[in-house]
């Protein structure tokens, strides 16, 4: 199985199958508008620029799940994405990524790329974990996505090679992407 095997629906409603990015290596990532990664849809955007003409896709799949950072519908979605980062990578319908209504790519994806836990090396990092101990014990449980602007990375063959946590930023990844094309 891959992500090729997945059906989802863009912002505007649209079914789109997954299979449609066969042979270009894709990052998937969980968004949300509200957020204190929120900023982060900068250097997404600014990797989108970089390597689309070479076979990069980044997907945004926004979700309201995280102390309801995501409470826009599609539209305001889609436009605050465009009016404040210049958004131009696909944005898809606003789903669920975590518990027994998740779309099924996000337990694909959390299935084939668990939790690693967070690297506190990095102070976000261990300021989320603190947040997350105290707020929302229970989403550190298990494998399932942790908060908002989890990355995961997709080779030409639709298999996830790697998952990153909220506290990796984009423009972090760019080797491993690089190293992918």
């Amino acid at each position: 199985m891959t992500i090729y095997n997945f059906t989802v629906k863009d912002i505007t409603g649209k079914e789109i199958k997954l299979e449609q990015y066969k042979n270009k290596v894709v990052m998937i990532v969980n968004t949300a508008s509200k957020c204190r990664f929120t900023t982060q849809y900068n250097d997404l955007q600014k990797l989108y620029d970089r390597y689309h003409y070479r076979g990069f896709e980044i997907l945004g799949f926004p979700c309201n799940q995280f102390a309801e950072q995501e409470p826009g519908t599609n539209e305001e979605i889609q436009a605050f994405c465009q009016l404040n980062y210049g958004v131009k990578f696909p944005l898809f319908e606003k789903i669920k990524v975590r518990g027994p209504q998740a779309h099924p790519l996000f337990t694909y994806l959390t299935e084939q790329a668990p939790f690693m836990g967070f690297d506190f090396t990095q102070i976000s990092a261990k300021l989320l974990h603190t947040f997350l101990q105290e707020k929302f014990p229970e989403f550190l449980i298990g494998d399932s996505i942790k908060w908002n602007f989890t990355k995961f990375l997709i080779d030409k063959n639709g298999y996830v090679v790697k998952r990153f946590e909220p506290t990796v930023e984009s423009i972090d990844i760019e080797k491993e992407i690089e190293a992918l094309l």
